[in-house]
């Protein structure tokens, strides 16, 4: 019998949930509710929906989704390994993380599908989230009459989602579901998912800008942006408040084009597939169905962009008419609480479950401890009735006996060792770490000053030479971690010509020289200073840069630091 799921998402604005199951080669929705919310928490959400569903609505076994800043998505590369030593290895992933955060986290981890482009290694994607929040999504499940199944970042229900009910290609996707607060991503390839993301900063960054420009309310705002904004570069604006509003509004509309192109260099970064290139975006979500968002983005983009309804292929001849009318009208809110009753439902889709610690414990509990416990007690009552029937044996059992506890002492020896072990381990790493970083540092110095020694053009010069350990989405080092980042600044003497050439020549020349090298470089409106800031260490890279030819030395620099 096919297991029927609620896939509920609480958002900052909307509450949705959506119950079915998979029934043969579609999904049959059997109920449907949405209701408002409008607050910033988890907990005031659940109030809401759990208010609305007590009037029939019974969730049963629920699947909710988790996006925003208390959810951590990140990837590593791992070399194929048994299922219990990448547990392992994520364990210690987890730890550290958790430690850095100063609070608990649950996890949860699933290997990408395989990648061409990396050979002998996996591409581990690893999700951590606060226990402060699933515990949250716990009780209001509870309140609503339902139980906990797990909780899937939004992010992997939109990859279950567009897996099952998409225009599948051999091409290369991103889907992107535009809340409220948040953005949902994934790039895809064919059925491969490449990359999942949340980012911060959703529709809401519409709502403030009319509410600034036109000095509105910010629920005014909404319903203005809703009616009259039309952000279609080709569109003409009836009256000249239509084009204030649809004005006010460009400027969010570019921070969202940035958000999606930093994305795909993001996966690029990240999962180390330089050669991606983006083939066309598929939106959805409340902030997607703005008019005209989807050619605004397809013009800043150089890619068709559509909207993804995921709703023409799924059943709804279950539903009453007022259910289904409701379901019509918010179906691009619908598609992460598809994804996600998809994903708790269907036993092939792509699945990251997180749950609280609490309830991992109880299920643990239940599913291994209690059969031990039971398999215990027959095993006492069998040994009662062999004993008081062979008693002749005891004598063997005692010995066996002896031999077990002296078998535990060693084992429990060993334990303690590898646990000293462990941690000294540990402490090692963290060594070893703080080398590489003071190593890798001063051979990108060298590597750096050696190629602007030969290549440094004539009327410009060296003011600052700076290495300090950052971080830098743009050269690939995430706020999750640190690395040497090399920021050289200078000047260019007072009517130097052809500064931009001879500054473009400096910066093909550190390209050229320096293999494996990040690099974001400025050029002042006047030409008299110029800034550079490079990095050949960001995370993924293996070892430290090869040291620079000694005749390569830097001697160009007036006052290097």
């Amino acid at each position: 019998m096919a297991k029927t799921v609620t896939g509920i998402d609480i958002g900052s604005r909307t509450g949705v949930a959506l119950k079915g199951s998979i029934k043969g080669n579609s999904f049959v929705v059997t109920n449907f509710a949405v209701v408002p919310t409008n607050t910033s928490t988890i907990a005031d959400g659940w109030a809401s929906l759990s208010e609305a569903l007590k009037g029939g609505f019974k969730p049963g076994l629920t699947r909710t989704g988790i996006s925003g800043p208390d959810l951590n998505i990140r990837y590593t590369r791992v070399p194929r390994v048994p299922d219990w030593q990448l547990r392992k290895l994520m364990g210690f992933e987890v730890a550290e993380v958790g430690g850095t955060s100063g609070s608990e986290v649950a996890s949860d981890f699933n290997v990408l599908p395989e990648l061409p482009e990396i050979e002998g290694e996996d591409v581990v994607l690893l999700a951590m989230a606060k226990e402060s929040m699933l515990e949250d999504h716990e009780d209001g499940v509870k309140d609503s009459g339902g139980s906990l199944d797990a909780c899937t970042p939004n992010a992997i229900a939109l990859y279950n989602a567009w897996l099952r009910f998409g225009v599948l290609m051999d091409d290369t996707v991103l889907v992107a579901n535009i809340g409220h607060e948040n953005i949902d991503v994934i790039i895809a390839r064919g059925h491969d998912l490449l990359f999942a993301r949340s980012l911060g900063g959703g529709s809401e960054l519409f709502d403030e800008a009319i509410a600034s420009r036109l000095g509105l309310s910010a629920s005014k705002a909404e319903q203005v942006k809703i009616r009259h904004v039309d952000l279609d570069p080709d569109a003409r604006y009836p009256d000249a408040a239509v084009e204030k509003a649809s004005t006010a509004c460009k400027g969010p509309a570019g921070a969202l084009l940035g958000l999606l192109s930093s994305t795909v260099m993001f996966c690029k970064s990240q999962v180390k597939l330089s050669g991606l290139e983006l083939n066309r975006v598929m939106i959805c979500g409340g902030g997607g169905a703005l008019k005209g968002l989807d050619k605004y983005l397809s013009r800043g983009m150089n890619v068709p962009v559509e909207r993804f309804d995921a709703f023409q292929v799924v059943d709804l001849s279950k539903l009453d008419p007022d259910t289904a009318g409701l379901l019509e009208d918010h179906r691009d809110e619908a598609v992460i609480a598809l994804g996600l009753a998809t994903s708790g439902s269907d036993p092939a889709a792509y699945s990251v479950e997180i749950i609280p610690k609490a309830l991992a414990k109880k299920r643990d509990f239940m599913g291994g401890t209690l059969f031990l416990i039971a398999a215990a007690v027959m095993a006492v009552g069998y040994l009662g009735w062999y004993g008081a029937t062979l008693g002749q044996t005891r004598d063997d059992l005692n010995a066996n006996a002896s031999r077990a506890s002296a078998k535990f002492r060693k084992a429990d020896k060993a334990n303690k060792e590898t646990v000293l072990l462990v941690t000294e381990n540990e402490r090692l790493a963290g060594e070893a770490s703080e080398l590489f970083a003071l190593v890798g540092g001063g051979e990108q110095i060298g590597r750096a000053a050696g190629v602007m020694h030969a290549s440094l053009p004539k009327d410009f010069w060296i003011t600052r030479l700076i290495s300090d350990e950052s971080n830098d989405d743009e050269l690939g080092v995430p706020r999750t971690e640190k690395r040497p980042i090399l920021k050289v600044m200078g000047s260019t003497r007072q009517g130097t010509d052809r500064v931009n050439e001879r500054f473009g020549l400096l910066v093909s020349a550190l390209e050229a020289g320096i293999d494996g090298m990040q690099m974001k470089s400025s050029l002042g409106s006047q030409g008299s200073r110029f800034e550079i800031e490079l990095t050949t260490l960001a995370p993924g890279d293996e070892g430290v840069p090869e040291a620079p030819d000694e005749d390569n030395a830097d001697d160009s620099g007036e006052d290097a630091e």
